[in-house]
């Protein structure tokens, strides 16, 4: 997805209100974002078809609009991988650094429309949109404002200031076109944001492009001053970092050719803009496998073990997890691929819908009772976010030989945390949260035994 060369364009400071407690809250949009957890982020484009070495530097080696021709894709089979896996939304890359879109651009030659695919009066991105409605999934789109192989943009600098304004102009001609003709989208996907102004960019123009077009929308890295942000962790290996506050002082703006270490974010930030977890199916090896499909790349696809390992680091780390799916030259989802997904959804479906017990409400003290001894080695702690996060510090203590004992703590929840520990046999488990800003409200406290 990001295998390009980046550099990072900074840490945004944003401002915003709505506080309880003195702390940031999350709007109705993100707290449905939150409920969703699991996403996808499909990859498509013409580099797929290339007939001879293209570089991203070189718009003279951009692969011709004639190599592009799937011969059996099929956006419904994408969706229904994706919602067999526990997806709740699905993220498309209608325009990744190429400059190739999805969809039948008004703005440039260099689109879908142009190909022998469906005679060139095909729309990928319409499809997408069909069948997500369809299976019930929320559509989200990505488009990347900084780089662009057909315009010449973001890989070397411009030569002068009319060709960057002809870009600006470009990017909000295609942008326009996306969030006025295809609905409401879920999420917005900025990889590496959005342009400063005073660098050049058009974050002010976009951020009012947003409002008044899609302000329901969940924004990825979107601009300052804009409502429903959501920010990267750091790396693209489905790995949060811990703890991680869904308040934070600034969003973040990179790509991921790189890790960005410390985006913990902080209990008393000032904006609400929680962590999304970004990362293939199939590993990234640099020559093949990653974001892009690759051609005999199947032993690189991550085991159902390392999937829920990563669900517990992403969504048991108080983030959403946005797993990235690979689409064949023949416009399938790869029929590994799809069975992996589904026997990931099953895999957390089975562990994580039979809680050994479970108990809610407010207060610093929750006790589950498990009747009779049984084994179990995760718990599951969920914050109404509705009122901010609270949770400061929490300790859980297990029944054992006729005292309460030590298996875990931790720092911060948020809307969910996930937590391993030795095995233990107890019929009864203590969860005593030892500091909390403002009275603590929990949706769950859960016992699991994930084998």
């Amino acid at each position: 997805m990001k295998n390009f060369n980046s550099t990072l364009l900074g840490m945004l400071l944003l401002v915003v209100g709505c506080t309880a407690y003195g702390q940031a809250l999350p709007t109705a949009e993100q707290r449905i974002w939150a409920d969703a957890e699991i996403g996808v982020l499909i990859h498509y484009d013409i580099t797929l078809f290339a007939t001879k070495p293209f570089d991203y530097q070189r718009k003279e080696t951009l692969p011709d609009l004639h190599n592009f021709n799937p011969s059996r894709l099929n956006t419904d089979q994408w969706i229904r991988a994706a919602k067999e896996a526990g997806a709740k939304y699905a993220v498309l890359v209608v325009k990744h650094g190429t400059g190739f879109t999805l969809w039948p651009s008004k703005v440039n030659p260099y689109h879908v429309g142009n190909t022998p695919w469906r005679n060139g009066k095909g729309d990928i991105l319409a499809d997408f949109i069909r069948s997500c409605h369809k299976y019930g999934v929320a559509p989200g789109l990505y488009y990347n404002t900084n780089y662009n192989t057909y315009y010449g943009a973001g890989y070397t600098p411009f030569k002068d200031s009319a060709a960057r304004g002809r870009y600006n102009r470009a990017v909000l001609a295609q942008l326009t076109e996306l969030w006025t003709q295809y609905g409401k989208l879920f999420e917005i996907w900025f990889d590496g944001g959005v342009m400063a102004d005073e660098k050049g960019g058009i974050a002010s123009q976009v951020a009012t492009l947003i409002k008044e077009n899609q302000p329901q929308a969940i924004l990825f890295q979107g601009p300052v001053g804009s409502r429903n942000l959501v920010r990267w962790v750091g790396n693209e290996r489905g790995r949060a970092p811990y703890p991680l506050w869904s308040t934070a002082n600034a969003s973040t703006s990179a790509t991921g050719a790189f890790e960005i270490k410390d985006l913990n974010g902080r209990p008393d930030g000032k904006i609400w803009c929680p962590g999304e977890a970004d990362f293939p199916l199939r590993k990234d090896s640099g020559s093949r496998g990653g974001f892009m499909w690759n051609r005999n790349s199947e032993d690189l696809l991550l085991s159902v073990d390392e999937l829920v390992e990563s669900y517990c680091a992403s969504v048991g780390r108080n983030a959403n997890m946005l797993l990235g799916m690979v689409v064949d030259t023949a416009g399938l989802c790869p029929a590994p691929d799809v069975e992996r997904l589904k026997e990931f959804g099953e895999k957390i479906k089975k562990v994580f819908s039979n809680p050994l017990a479970r108990s809610n409400g407010r207060g610093s003290e929750f006790t589950l009772d498990l009747g009779t001894p049984q084994k179990l080695n995760t718990i599951e702690i969920m914050e109404d976010i509705a009122g901010g996060e609270r949770v400061r510090k929490y300790e859980v203590d297990a029944w054992l030989d006729g005292a309460w004992k030590q298996v875990c703590e931790g720092i911060s929840v948020g809307h969910k945390r996930i937590q391993q520990f030795d095995t233990v046999t107890t019929d009864k488990l203590r969860l005593t949260i030892k500091n909390s800003h403002g009275i603590p409200v929990l949706k769950a406290f859960a016992a699991f035994y994930l084998k």
